[in-house]
């Protein structure tokens, strides 16, 4: 009996919607309305490149050197970017999640973090998929299950298509006051105003040329505390809203330029985060999460036409 290399899929419909959730790493590997699709996924024995749908946990993006101090004492974590010096996107990816729901239109995967070297803490983390008529809802919860507190970030890195080969004629609004300036290791230098500079997507402009794999914050919000990056079709006909909202600090965009060959620019990287980079070890936007207690990170996607 075959077994997929990346573990069950556990397939949600509603209506016209579809998406698939797989056990490894309870990564989001596919999501399409109908025929258009809105996710640049992965097929079931797809190694998963890119960070694709991925849940990260219990940090989002980079640690420099891998290396923190927390509560008086020095962690080092594997190096998981040996090329940048970084350890990167957690230690969630690779594992394997306990499906506890599979219904129609809604999914539930869980697992433990088990102390280890570099991040001795407990926690229990939960994702909860939903589809229904505004789209895709997803939940992303960690319990402290041990004794001491535990630095805590997390995020998730979808990308999405707008159904042209580049991405480069897709229009871009990003609800962002700021951005953070980062060096060649993909590391915060400091935060800048967008205003007046390449990185203004406020208003709704072509992507062009222009490689992003940069941080935003300073996110402007709706009335539901909601801020919502858009990405729309050349026509304007059509795009997807990947709203942020719980727990959403921070969100990075990317294009993809330097993933391999015919992956490059081909989807944009949206991905919600709690922190920035690098806050194990600037305590930017860090999480002490208490014995007890509960962080949750809520954010979701939704496909529209005019």
């Amino acid at each position: 009996m075959h077994e997929s290399r990346t573990g069950r899929q556990v397939t949600l419909r509603h209506r016209d919607h579809e998406a698939v959730v797989v056990e490894l790493g309870a990564a989001l590997r596919h999501y399409a309305v109908g025929r258009r699709l809105v996710l640049d996924g992965f097929a079931p024995d797809d190694r998963i490149t890119g960070g694709r749908g991925q849940i990260l946990v219990p940090w989002p993006n980079r640690i420099a050197d891998g290396r923190y101090r927390w509560d008086g004492r020095d962690h080092q974590l594997p190096l998981t970017e040996p090329e940048n010096g970084n350890a990167i996107h957690g230690l969630l990816r690779w594992t394997s999640w306990r499906v506890v729901e599979a219904q129609n239109d809604r999914a539930v995967l869980d697992t433990p973090l088990w102390p280890q070297p570099g991040y001795p803490f407990h926690l229990r983390v939960r994702a909860e998929y939903t589809l229904g008529d505004g789209g895709l809802d997803v939940t992303v919860t960690a319990r402290n299950v041990g004794t001491g507190a535990a630095p805590y970030g997390v995020g998730q890195h979808p990308y999405f298509v707008v159904g042209t080969a580049v991405v480069d004629d897709a229009l871009l609004t990003v609800p962002a006051r700021t951005r953070l300036r980062t060096d060649d290791r993909g590391l915060p230098v400091a935060a800048e105003p967008v205003a007046g500079t390449p990185y203004d997507f406020r208003a709704p402009r072509a992507l062009g040329t222009q490689r992003l794999d940069t941080p935003f914050g300073g996110l402007d919000r709706d009335l539901h505390g909601r801020a919502a990056v858009r990405l729309t079709h050349s026509s304007g006909a059509w795009g997807t809203d990947v709203w942020l909202g719980e727990g959403v600090e921070h969100v990075q965009l990317y294009t993809g330029d330097t993933l391999p060959e015919g992956e490059r620019r081909r989807a944009v990287a949206i991905e919600p985060m709690s922190c920035p980079p690098d806050a194990f070890r600037s305590g930017t936007g860090l999480v002490a999460l208490g014995p007890g207690e509960e962080h949750t990170l809520r954010w979701g996607i939704t496909p529209w036409q005019e």
